[in-house]
């Protein structure tokens, strides 16, 4: 069995610092495998951000797993977004922007979503998602593939953002490609499903959607600051949103659900 932990939008720079050691505290608390971020580590893609947000990344007991969001290149600078839109996120978080981590009985697979001249909306080409799909072939037969990425496939219905332009046709290639769970931010609401609107004409096989609200920014939009708690067994996915309680001081448990691995369906 693997435990991993699913962080996104920190946006450090709008960050709230009386909820860092409680995170950090949460987070090690759990004693992951595994770390994800699924973006926006930072508010403007500012140095002395990145700076922040390496720091923090360090002070977490576990491999972190990270990929960019939309929040990590320049909007502001645009001929620094244009002609060096990486240099401070290669600098001080990874220089892989897909980065690939193989568990016991599991991989996880990081797609890169943000394009430079589509700055909110982000972009999947045939590229990344070839890439992401060889990555997603490792492992074995019982090995849960987990694809991450900072864009949605697909958003709730309470969310009035444009999803990313040829979202159905990566959702249905990623289903294809065998992705049983797929992790996202950038709504900044807490999501855990099968897809609402599932791929036309994929296989049948379903993949859980799970979005992280925003784990330490104040652009909290009505939702408490809160990250994902994954468990993973030959037979479930056990799957916990972990949320700041205020009166508390503490990220507690909120809301649990149960997937099924074999019928593909939640069953708590």
């Amino acid at each position: 069995m693997s435990r991993l932990i699913h962080l996104s939008d920190l946006h450090f720079g709008k960050d709230r610092p009386d909820l860092l050691m409680p995170l950090l505290e949460a987070v090690n608390g759990y004693d992951p495998d595994l770390v994800i971020i699924s973006g926006d580590l930072t508010q403007r893609a500012r140095e002395k951000e990145y700076r922040a947000a390496r720091a923090f990344i360090d002070r977490i007991n576990a491999p972190v797993l990270s990929v960019p969001g939309n929040h990590d290149i320049p909007l502001h600078r645009p001929f620094t977004r244009f002609l060096a839109p990486w240099r401070y996120y290669r600098r001080w978080i990874h220089h892989d922007l897909t980065p690939v981590h193989e568990g016991a009985d599991f991989v996880a697979v990081g797609i890169n979503t943000v394009d430079r001249f589509k700055w909110q909306t982000g972009k999947l080409g045939l590229r990344r998602l070839g890439r992401a799909c060889r990555a997603l072939s490792r492992g074995g037969k019982n090995t849960l593939r987990i694809a991450v990425c900072h864009h949605p496939l697909d958003h709730p219905n309470e969310t009035h953002k444009r999803p990313i332009p040829g979202a159905q046709r990566a959702l249905k290639r990623l289903l294809d490609c065998g992705a049983d769970l797929i992790l996202s931010g950038h709504l900044h609401i807490w999501h855990a499903g099968t897809f609402a609107h599932p791929a036309p004409e994929h296989d049948g096989h379903l993949a859980i959607q799970l979005h992280a609200g925003t784990s330490l920014s104040s652009r909290q939009r009505g939702e408490p600051n809160d990250f994902n708690l994954i468990d993973i067994s030959p037979l479930h996915v056990n799957l916990a949103r972990i949320s700041f309680d205020d009166g508390k001081k503490a990220f507690t448990k909120a809301e649990a659900r149960q997937f099924d691995r074999a019928s593909g369906e939640f069953v708590l």
